[in-house]
């Protein structure tokens, strides 16, 4: 199958040569099929946004290479790898222009994979377009276009920037703790949303959670981190049949202490 993604002895360190400084990632090694959808874990520090910044090329790596559909992508700067990585952050202020309207934002997301123009032009087959992509979200976003993106609720833009990081079929999707900041009922919409595209475009998928039960019920793969090394890889039957204690029993054969409460939502 093809690989979609792959990381090669990624290391970064931060602060190098003064006392804070930290080895943020550590010889990680990371290959992403076509279409695998993979949850990440770790407690605090673990080296997961390290792990979507790199990929992003939010930061750039000391040492290693990063291959996107077999294209190297290491020393790229973030706006250069954009045409390849859809991203949707914790926060939902991220990801959007909160003065520019709906129909405004969508023309830049789509833009976002072509060449680039200062007309964001929004023709009369481009908004059916835009309409048609909103209403899978079934939140009635569609008819409002011309409304102002920092209106929303906190759900709904969340939504729309996970409609914009994805309606362009990105090689990558990074989907950084896109529900963390959500209460439960919106954080569920937006995950049961997040499965459904993935799926129906097929999208290869990097999703860091600390929730362990959606981590274990979303997605086909599962990569737990700590100190800045993927220190368990799961996938398949073996990721089905999975419970949450099994996961801290894991964390504590591999290396020899608990995974601490206050660093993952355990349910």
């Amino acid at each position: 199958m093809l690989k979609m993604l792959k990381l090669n002895n990624i290391e970064i360190t931060f602060n190098e040569g003064t006392l804070d400084e930290k080895q943020a990632l550590k010889n990680t090694n990371l290959t992403l099929k076509k279409g695998e959808f993979i949850t990440v874990i770790g407690g605090n520090g673990a080296g997961k946004s390290t792990l979507m910044n790199i990929i992003s090329g939010n930061l750039i790596a000391d040492i290693g290479d990063i291959l996107i559909d077999g294209k190297q992508v290491t020393h790229l700067p973030e706006y250069r790898r954009a045409k390849y990585i859809g991203r949707v952050f914790q926060d939902p202020m991220a990801g959007t222009a909160p003065e520019m309207t709906i129909e405004e934002n969508l023309a830049i997301a789509y833009s976002r994979n072509k060449k680039r123009t200062l007309w964001l032009g929004v023709t009369k087959k481009r908004r059916e377009f835009f309409k048609k992509a909103l209403r899978t979200l079934n939140l009635g976003l569609e008819n409002r276009l011309n409304a102002k993106v920092g209106l929303l609720s906190g759900g709904e833009r969340q939504a729309l920037s996970l409609l914009m990081a994805t309606f362009t079929e990105p090689d990558i999707l990074l989907l950084d703790e896109h529900t963390a900041a959500l209460d439960p009922a919106r954080a569920e919409l937006i995950a049961n949303l997040t499965s459904e595209i993935v799926e129906n475009y097929q999208l290869t998928t990097l999703m860091v959670t600390h929730n362990m039960q959606q981590a274990l019920d979303m997605g086909n793969r599962l990569i737990m981190m700590d100190a800045g090394k993927i220190i368990f890889d799961v996938s398949g039957e073996e990721k089905r049949k999975l419970t949450i204690k099994n996961l801290m029993d894991e964390f504590q054969r591999i290396r020899g202490k608990q995974l601490e409460s206050d660093q993952a939502v355990l349910g």
